[in-house]
């Protein structure tokens, strides 16, 4: 199974555009720059063509942000969210695919989304921080969590409950598919801890 052409809820090339123009770079310039074709990156930017994960890796460390910016969602925070399954932000990155449930556009402190993870997948090898609580409920497959050293290995059903700033790390170590929710909470103003999770899962396979 791959998770590399679900559906991005952004859009994309608007955002590529964006970036690129802030930046003062032309589409030759940033082509040079990420080594991919101006033509390519045109079509991109005109919504013609629906670039791969690996394409919007290497044209966010050409733009010089985080993957994260790419899709980040420019909305008013709200009190009160309600939020379709089909309007969810979803964001792929290698092996596993990213769901925001809603706090991106929340006033408060609590950032919950959902991971989808490919066998194998996991944060990377090295841990992750940040301030806050987080929670995980493994919904399908099994997650092991690394927490202060200490290992955790969650089924469906089971669940996890820590202090962030605690170095964890996560990964699917079995044969099949794992879904999880994760909230994280209680974290300093104006910090995004779930995209810490996001960038961490760059990492793509266990090393």
């Amino acid at each position: 199974m791959s998770l590399e052409n679900d559906a991005i809820s952004v859009d994309v090339g608007i955002k590529l555009r964006q970036l690129r123009k802030e930046r003062g770079l032309s589409i030759r310039a940033l082509a040079r720059a990420s080594g991919i074709s101006a033509n390519a990156l045109s079509m991109i930017e005109r919504g013609r063509s629906s670039p791969t994960v690996s394409t919007l890796y290497k044209l966010a460390a050409a733009l010089g942000v985080p993957i994260t910016a790419i899709f980040a969602v420019e909305a008013a925070q709200e009190d009160v969210v309600f939020l379709s399954r089909q309007n969810r932000t979803r964001v792929p990155f290698p092996r596993g695919l990213w769901e925001g449930l809603g706090g991106e556009r929340f006033s408060g402190r609590v950032e919950p989304f959902a991971l989808t993870l490919e066998s194998g997948a996991s944060s990377g090898p090295h841990p992750m921080t940040h301030t806050g609580h987080e929670f995980v409920l493994c919904l399908r497959g099994q997650l092991e969590y690394t927490v202060r050293g200490e290992h955790f290995r969650l089924e469906a059903g089971d669940s996890l409950l820590f202090r962030s700033h605690l170095k964890h790390r996560w990964r699917n170590p079995g044969p099949t598919v794992t879904e999880a929710i994760f909230v994280l909470s209680g974290f300093v103003e104006g910090e995004r801890p779930s995209h810490v999770h996001l960038v961490s899962g760059r990492g793509g396979e266990e090393e």
